[in-house]
C-alpha cells in the first residue's frame, strides 16, 4: 500500500531517488553522483579508452535520464538497468570504430616508480590476458568485466545480462576454461586479471 505526506506525495517519492528523478531530472543527479565511477569503470575496462570511456559514459547517463520515466523497479538494483544501457553503448561503440590503445601504450612509457622490468612484465601479462578476454564471446566477455573489473556477485552479473545468477556462473566457468586453454601456452593464468 502506499503511503501519502501531508502533500498528498508518496513517502516513496522522497526516499526513492529514482523516483524523484521520474518527475524532476535535477533530482538525476543524485543517482549519477551514486554511480558514474561504477559505470565508468565498467565501460573503461571493455574500452580501453579514457576520452572514449568518458563519451560512452556520458551517453549511458544522458540515455538513462531520457528514459527514466519508463524504468521499472523489477527487484533489480537500479544499476543493473545502468550497466544495461553501458553494454549497449559499448556494442553501439564498436559497431562504429575499433578502439585504439592509449598513447602511453603506444609509445611504451613505463611508469618511474615501479621498477620498468617488473612493469613491462606485468603490463604485458595483463595485456596478453586482457586480449584473450577480448576474444572472447560478448556474453563470456561481459560477465568476466563484471566479475574481475567490477566485482560483481553471480546475482548482480546475472541481473545486468539478463540471465540467472547459475547462467551467469557458467558464463563466467566457461569463459574461464577457454582462456586457460588459450593462454596455457603462453604460461599465463586468468586470475591475474584481478591484479
Amino acid at each position: 500500500m502506499t503511503t501519502l505526506n501531508a502533500a498528498g506525495i508518496p513517502d516513496a517519492f522522497w526516499r526513492d531517488p529514482v523516483e524523484r528523478a521520474k518527475s524532476d531530472p535535477a533530482a538525476f543527479g543524485e543517482l549519477y553522483d551514486r554511480y558514474v565511477g561504477q559505470i565508468y569503470r565498467f565501460v573503461r575496462a571493455r574500452i580501453r579508452d579514457d576520452s572514449a570511456a568518458e563519451d560512452i559514459t556520458a551517453e549511458v547517463f544522458l540515455s538513462a535520464l531520457r528514459h527514466i520515466k519508463g524504468y521499472r523497479d523489477q527487484g533489480r538494483p537500479f544499476s543493473c538497468w545502468l550497466y544495461r544501457i553501458a553494454v549497449n553503448a559499448v556494442a553501439s561503440h564498436y559497431r562504429g570504430q575499433r578502439s585504439a590503445l592509449s598513447l602511453d601504450d603506444q609509445l611504451g612509457l613505463v611508469s618511474p616508480l615501479l621498477d620498468p622490468l617488473d612493469e613491462v612484465v606485468d603490463r604485458e601479462r595483463l595485456r596478453t590476458i586482457w586480449q584473450a578476454v577480448d576474444a572472447l564471446p560478448t556474453q563470456q566477455r561481459a560477465a568476466m568485466i563484471l566479475k574481475f573489473s567490477e566485482d560483481m556477485t553471480m546475482e548482480e552479473i546475472g541481473g545486468v545480462l539478463g540471465k540467472s545468477p547459475a547462467a551467469a556462473k557458467l558464463l563466467v566457468y566457461r569463459a574461464m576454461q577457454r582462456l586457460r586453454r588459450e593462454l596455457a601456452p603462453a604460461a599465463v593464468e586468468p586470475l591475474a586479471l584481478a591484479s
